[in-house]
């Protein structure tokens, strides 16, 4: 298991326990080390949504949607992020952008 996998599943057991600021600066040393490491780019879409920091969480899912543009989960995700900034944010633009990457989703899943 490389470095970056390890350090990862221990992010993971922070996120578990809902320690969402001790995770991020973690996660971002991880992408720092590999900034194709989907995973951790899904996980601090999944941290900075929790925290409220909207702005960040959808760079980072927009990422992960770009580094594997034919995965329909990352789009699921993505959508569901754009979601979530919407309820935290009542900007209305994320419901168009929330469902053109459902819709991207569905199309992947055929």
């Amino acid at each position: 298991m490389s470095d970056v996998h390890a350090a990862y599943n221990e992010v993971e057991k922070l996120i578990d326990a809902e320690q969402y600021e001790e995770a991020i600066p973690r996660l971002k040393e991880i992408v720092q080390q590999d900034d194709s490491f989907v995973l951790a780019h899904l996980a601090l879409a999944r941290v900075y949504t929790k925290t409220g920091q909207h702005v960040e969480a959808i760079e980072h899912g927009q990422k992960a949607c770009e580094l594997e543009p034919n995965d329909a989960f990352n789009f699921t995700a993505m959508s569901v992020t754009y979601q979530r900034a919407w309820a935290g944010t009542q900007d209305q633009r994320y419901i168009q952008l929330a469902e053109d990457a459902m819709a991207q989703a569905r199309m992947l899943e055929g």
